[in-house]
């Protein structure tokens, strides 16, 4: 490897070790799942978390 690409591969490295950018994706990550799981079709998931979405969220209900 030439020093120019080892230079430019520690920048990337420095870049998405930080912590900005690992808070970022800790907050999408988890914003994700906590969507997927509170509006989630799949009948089991939904009765489970029904009264938490309806209290947390002020999601109205059906």
């Amino acid at each position: 490897m030439t020093t120019a690409m080892q230079s430019s591969r520690q920048r990337t490295i420095q870049f998405a070790l930080s912590i900005p950018v690992q808070s970022a994706l800790f907050l999408s990550l988890t914003s994700i799942t906590l969507w997927t799981i509170y509006f989630s079709p799949h009948l089991p998931a939904h009765n489970t978390l029904h009264e938490t979405r309806h209290s947390m969220l002020g999601v109205g209900c059906h």
